[in-house]
């Protein structure tokens, strides 16, 4: 296998972008983060995006997104419908053919178009569970009650993970929601959306992109001094009806954790892509975390979350912190779907 690494991580997020569109927001995002990975954008060997067409409102969201990066001269280009995170996966195997030595991969939306806790209810079981139309906050909410039950979990105990997000997301200049004084006291003030979630305990609507350059070998030594190494990469997938598995748990985060090898050595910091706060929990015990692993330190989803990009955020907060030395070891991890339904984990070190 081909070592591989991320070599540069650019964002950008914004409550409701009234300015730009969606290629007008994701052309600054590209040229930083090529021009931050060091390599020429005619020597990268791969283009890969993640977006979605239910927020988009139209076929072929991602056709408006390649004229970001310039039709011409022709690049390999190709596409997920999903969260960035799985485009990563994509170039990352394609890498390991050989046939490429670097890839940029984004992803984007303009969540704020539409309600998307709507809108998203379109991923769930077309048969059994759409027909009902329950948003995405009520599914996450049978989940959190759930996961609740099982564990003895409380509404604090979510309202302090809400609360942690916004004091860390102060830091992070891509969050659109924080506060440096946030409690899990004022956390519970706020409305009830869907019993037990609270409005602190849903993501907030964001709009923008985020983008990474992975690289292989000699490249990604060439251009940084301390490369984020991908030492493991997985993704399961389970049960789309949501009456057919355990919602309370994640048994396909495990799954995916124990073939990337997060077990391994000890784990400094993890990014999760928690779009609820109930799921960074549920999360951290699926994945096996302690109390010893600092877990979304940039506020994570509850701060910013572009949907479409905010799992490939988590690996690019993971890689940055590596570069810059201030973590060794860390887990990013992004979901899909109703229910942390499909899951990827990628392991990344500095050595």
């Amino acid at each position: 296998m081909r070592d591989v690494a991320v070599v540069s991580y650019a964002a950008s997020s914004v409550a409701k972008e009234t300015e730009f569109n969606e290629v007008e927001i994701i052309v600054p995002v590209i040229h930083n983060a090529i021009a931050e990975s060091g390599i020429p954008k005619a020597d990268i060997g791969f283009v890969c995006s993640g977006s979605i067409d239910y927020l988009f409102g139209g076929p072929f969201a991602f056709v408006a997104g390649v004229d970001a990066v310039g039709a011409v001269p022709p690049i390999r280009e190709s596409h997920v419908e999903m969260d960035a995170a799985w485009a990563l996966y994509e170039a990352w195997c394609y890498i390991q053919t050989g046939e490429i030595d670097s890839a940029l991969i984004y992803g984007f939306s303009k969540g704020s178009i539409g309600d998307p806790f709507d809108l998203l209810t379109m991923q769930a079981d077309p048969y059994y569970t759409i027909p009902l139309w329950p948003s995405t906050s009520d599914m996450a909410a049978l989940q959190a009650r759930a996961f609740m039950e099982r564990t003895g979990r409380t509404e604090r105990d979510l309202a302090e993970v809400a609360a942690r997000a916004q004091r860390n997301a102060v830091t992070n200049p891509y969050a659109v929601r924080a506060d440096a004084n946030a409690t899990a006291d004022a956390m519970l003030a706020t409305a009830m959306v869907s019993d037990p979630l609270r409005e602190s305990d849903l993501y907030p609507v964001s709009d923008g992109a985020v983008a990474v350059v992975i690289a292989a070998d000699d490249v990604a030594r060439s251009v940084s001094k301390r490369p984020a190494w991908i030492r493991g990469l997985d993704h399961r997938i389970e049960a789309h009806s949501l009456g057919v598995r355990d919602i309370s748990t994640s048994v396909s985060t495990s799954l995916a954790a124990r073939h990337a090898g997060v077990s391994g050595a000890p784990v400094d910091i993890a990014e999760l892509h928690a779009q609820f706060s109930h799921e960074e929990l549920l999360l951290a015990e699926a994945l096996g975390l302690d109390s010893s692993t600092t877990i979304n330190p940039s506020g994570g989803p509850l701060a910013s979350n572009v949907i479409m990009a905010a799992g490939l955020a988590r690996i690019g907060e993971i890689a940055t912190r590596i570069t810059a030395g201030a973590a060794n070891r860390g887990v990013a991890h992004a979901t899909s779907g109703p229910c942390l339904q499909q899951n990827l984990v990628c392991v990344l070190e500095g050595v």
